[in-house]
């Protein structure tokens, strides 16, 4: 127990700002389909992507993640964008912040957003 444990930073996904960071298609039902780069390997992309059809792979969007998708403008924090969701599907989209954070989580993993404010919240957290 002499050890100094470090208190891990728990930030708050309500104050985050999401943006997009990949490109994207909307068709004429307002239904996002995510262009997600075959490869990210710069070696990879030079011997491997003229070797197949497109140079994405194509992730299709229920209408849930369409409409959280459009609102990642990089304007709204989740806690307005959840505000906008929760008026729209209303019973459908509860427990909000859950799936939201599920949604989040999957689209940080990936490399599909990034937070504009992720820093500016860590601060906040140490102080």
């Amino acid at each position: 127990m002499g050890r100094k444990e470090k208190k891990k930073l728990e930030i708050n996904l309500l104050e985050l700002i999401p943006k997009r960071m990949i490109e994207y298609e909307v068709d004429d039902e307002n239904m996002v389909t995510l262009k997600a780069p075959r490869f990210k390997n710069r070696l990879l992309k030079k011997w491997l992507q003229p070797r197949v059809k497109t140079p994405f792979l194509k992730v299709k969007l229920d209408e849930i993640g369409s409409s959280v998708w459009l609102l990642c403008d990089g304007q709204r924090n989740v806690k307005d964008m959840a505000g906008i969701l929760r008026e729209k599907f209303q019973e459908k989209i509860e427990p909000c912040y859950d799936r939201l954070g599920t949604f989040f989580q999957q689209l940080e993993r990936t490399r599909f957003i990034s937070y504009l404010n992720l820093e500016e919240c860590r601060r906040k957290q140490v102080e």
